[in-house]
């Protein structure tokens, strides 16, 4: 009893798995003293699963239709680490323009899943204005995927030995328009979501961690960067051709939804110089080094361990070949197992009801990574 007297009741409540305040087909089993949450249990399981199994009974190139949706918001990590594994495994050599193709992809899902995480964050703060801009900017670069492609959200772009097409005509110029674009708007995301007072007054302080059990759980990418501590596979491990290019890795030292959502906004900007510089440095010659027949493609035996910087943090892949015509073994190591579960469960203790959504969208949880 309070006070007054008054008798202040425990309750159970169940967000998801259909629900708007959360990130997909996911659901949090919450124990609650009036709206303060006391317990918090993720449960997953409800969307598309046992990719990883499934992969194993497929010939090597038949995963590069699967892997993309292992984290649909941006699937291109996913291609690029299968296939960065099994040339790893196969000796096999990537063309340079390939490598630049790479980076640019990679990059340009970077800005458009950031663009959907700014939305889902603001809408899940009553702020709407913010998903209705972010979605309809983020259709145009949907549109250069498209162009690139043949497909707005399952690219299955990336193929062992390169990239599946080459650039369009008139590709970069129209790139370039859209960069233009988006940079432009970020002014205007800025003045609508930072220096909203409501937004400000709801996320500063709020779902903070600290940055050594951050450390310490496994807490990579944005988030951990929210926390100021600078760790980037980019930087610390390159791939690819990011060794040859000029970028910053922004940091902040909120540790809460506030720096978490500046880290993303911030990385914006910084994954538009890095698609410009592609575009000038873009070489020329072959985009594909094609493996042979793939359906009698025999991998050579061994095990690899491949790892990059999705929008969502560190995403690895461990692949095991026993010298046959599909993976002998394939494990994904993604960031959403750790930010999804135990770390949602912890920030979620101590805080209000009303702040459940939000904090998720501000792990930036993609819940086919946690069933994969």
């Amino acid at each position: 009893m309070n006070g007054k007297n008054e008798i202040i009741r425990e309750f159970e409540y169940f967000i998801g798995p259909q629900h708007p305040g959360i990130t997909g087909n996911f659901s949090i089993k919450l124990k609650a003293k009036g709206d303060v949450i006391l317990e918090a249990e993720a449960r997953p399981g409800y969307l598309h699963r046992g990719f990883e199994k499934l992969m194993e009974q497929r010939h090597w190139i038949k995963n590069v239709p699967m892997v993309c949706r292992i984290c649909v918001p941006d699937p291109d990590p996913n291609e690029v680490l299968y296939a960065m594994g099994v040339e790893e495994l196969a000796g096999l050599e990537v063309p340079e323009r390939a490598q630049w193709i790479r980076v640019m992809v990679l990059e340009m899902s970077r800005i458009q899943a950031h663009l959907s995480y700014l939305g889902g964050i603001s809408g899940a703060l009553g702020l709407y204005t913010a998903p209705q801009w972010m979605t309809g900017d983020r259709d145009y670069l949907l549109d250069r995927f498209e162009e690139l492609t043949g497909a707005r959200v399952y690219h299955i772009y990336t193929t062992p030995g390169g990239v599946r097409r080459d650039l369009p005509e008139g590709f970069e110029d129209r790139l370039r328009e859209t960069l233009d674009y988006i940079e432009k708007r970020l002014t205007d995301y800025y003045r609508l979501i930072f220096d909203n007072p409501v937004f400000q007054k709801r996320t500063i302080g709020v779902g903070t961690m600290d940055p050594d059990w951050a450390i310490e759980n496994g807490v990579t990418g944005p988030n951990l960067r929210a926390c100021g501590i600078k760790a980037d596979v980019r930087i610390d491990d390159p791939y690819l051709v990011y060794d040859q290019i000029e970028f910053e890795v922004p940091t902040e030292t909120g540790c809460d939804m506030f720096s978490r959502a500046m880290i993303r906004f911030q990385e914006i900007q910084q994954s538009i110089n890095i698609v410009r510089q592609v575009l000038d440095r873009m070489p020329k010659g072959p985009f594909l080094n094609k493996p042979g027949n793939p359906l009698m493609w025999r991998v050579p035996a061994g095990d690899v361990y491949v790892r990059v910087e999705s929008s969502k943090g560190e995403f690895g892949y461990y692949i095991v070949s026993d010298g046959g015509v599909k993976p002998y073994r394939v494990h994904v190591r993604g960031p959403s197992m750790t930010h999804g579960i135990h770390v949602i469960e912890t920030l979620l203790v101590g805080q209000r009801v009303a702040d459940v959504s939000p904090i998720m969208f501000s792990l930036d949880i993609c819940p086919p990574d946690i069933d994969r």
